[in-house]
């Protein structure tokens, strides 16, 4: 074997070396590139390769909204097939799905990811000052993420959802479809309603590096206007009795 194959085989020897020795809180500079600072990953322990930590989801201003426990297990043998493969579990109850890391983007599929309904005024400014209340469910079917495109489908439902600023509770359940199996653009959303007296439904579409584009209209009946016209009227204009409009860009 010629001496420049051996010295290129040490030298991916040394570097794999210090690839699997180096810290888990690496991971959080690439966690905060990807999602331009809004997640972070905490009490990082381990390595690059397996570990473990709390992911915190935050607000525009750099402030911790919520926070999950995370651990991951990274595969080095699938970097010889041109990717990284690896398996995350959120929550220590969670159930595992797979994650595939390349230089293109990240994959993932079949996860499921629960979250306090104040994690939707992260993702959406506009809804923060709400006070919303519930459990947010996120199941993710599959997901592609790329530089500029996004390619998936996922359903987040919104159960037992409510607010501080009224007094009926819950308003109702609802659920957010999202359809990015087109040219990978913008995903596409549609809101509905699964029960409850605020009747929601809207849709919208969003892209990577910018805000959700999305309409919706809320239907409230007459006996519960007095209630819950007030909170409406905050991020909504009302059309006609007991219709409102939400505009969020």
């Amino acid at each position: 074997m010629k001496r420049r194959h051996l010295a290129a085989i040490g030298l991916a020897v040394y570097a794999a070396g210090i690839i699997a020795m180096a810290p888990a809180t690496l991971v959080d500079a690439g966690l905060q590139r990807m999602s331009q600072g809004k997640l972070h990953l905490v009490e990082a322990h381990g390595t690059l390769w397996s570990g473990s930590g709390q992911i915190e989801i935050r607000d525009p201003g750099g402030r911790a909204g919520v926070a999950k426990s995370l651990a991951w297990r990274l595969q080095p043998e699938s970097l010889l097939r041109g990717h990284l493969v690896g398996e995350v579990r959120l929550d220590q109850s969670g159930k595992v799905f797979p994650v595939i890391l390349s230089l293109s983007g990240i994959e993932l599929a079949n996860a499921d990811i629960s979250l306090p309904a104040s994690a939707l005024g992260l993702g959406m400014p506009t809804l923060a000052p709400l006070g919303l209340t519930g459990d947010v469910l996120l199941h993710i079917a599959a997901l592609s993420v790329e530089r500029t495109q996004v390619r998936g489908r996922a359903t987040l439902q919104w159960r037992n959802a409510g607010s501080v600023f009224t007094p009926i509770s819950p308003l109702g359940d609802y659920e957010l479809n999202f359809d990015g199996d087109g040219d990978g653009a913008a995903v596409q959303v549609l809101l509905h309603t699964l029960q409850g007296p605020l009747q929601l439904d809207g849709k919208g579409s969003w892209a990577i590096g910018a805000n959700p584009d999305f309409f919706a209209i809320a239907l409230v009946p007459p006996p519960q206007l007095d209630q819950l016209g007030p909170l409406l009227r905050l991020i909504a204009v009302e059309r006609a009795t007991g219709r409102f409009e939400l505009q969020l860009k």
